[in-house]
């Protein structure tokens, strides 16, 4: 699992991470982060031993996404997330910048397809035909033929990526233990998401708003941890 640290100060940051790191995999390093006191807050995070992803989203021409995706892997992302409607061309030109400033270190590109805050309706409305699970589908087979590591997926599309990009690392947000009503539409339990395929948890809100957030993280390792044995 990684923790989204979606929170306003590299100080609390670090805290938080800190106080986690015993419970999970890794770490996410959001835009409130990265635009807030910014990419060196990667950094401070990486010192603790877990994997880091920049959740950037870059999108943007190939050579200004290749830069930026370089930048970031000099502040010590493991992984960096480029949304998948910018081309092929974006997202090989981001994963060329991620591994000239890796110096060897293992890295790669997180392919975002459709955001866990939209659905149909939303893609109806930005003029995108077809279901989310159908734009998810083209987006996977173009992060394949680009290079990328692996994709940014709803826990609902997960299944689609097994079956038409197979060798794609599945990261999933949107993971709820319980169902809650905010600006996430397509979620799944951690072990729903386990089951349907998931490689990496993206957990936030439920770990990092409780009044215990190890023990929050604890629940969620469990709740996952018990849909693999059973």
């Amino acid at each position: 699992m990684l923790v989204a640290l979606d929170v306003p100060t590299a100080e609390e940051a670090v805290r938080l991470a800190k106080s986690l790191h015993s419970h999970v995999g890794g770490f996410k390093v959001g835009l409130e982060l990265l635009m807030g006191p910014g990419p060196a807050t990667l950094g401070a995070i990486a010192q603790l031993g877990k994997p880091v992803f920049a959740d950037a989203k870059l999108h943007d021409i190939p050579a200004t996404v290749e830069a930026a995706a370089y930048a970031l892997g000099r502040a010590g992302a493991r992984w960096v997330t480029v949304h998948a409607t910018g081309g092929e061309s974006q997202l090989a030109a981001a994963a060329d910048g991620l591994e000239r400033a890796a110096g060897g270190r293992r890295v790669g590109v997180l392919a975002v397809t459709v955001l866990t805050s939209l659905d149909d309706r939303d893609l109806a409305a930005v003029g995108i035909a077809g279901s989310a699970g159908k734009q998810t589908s083209r987006l996977a087979k173009l992060a394949a033929r680009s290079g990328a590591e692996g994709v940014i997926c709803s826990p609902r599309e997960l299944g689609v990526i097994g079956t038409v990009s197979p060798g794609l690392l599945r990261v999933t947000p949107g993971i709820r233990l319980t169902p809650v009503a905010d600006d996430q539409k397509r979620t799944a339990t951690p072990g729903d998401a386990v089951r349907w395929g998931a490689d990496w948890l993206v957990v936030g809100r439920p770990i990092t708003r409780a009044d215990d957030p190890a023990a929050a993280a604890q629940a969620v390792v469990d709740a996952a941890t018990a849909s693999i044995s059973g």
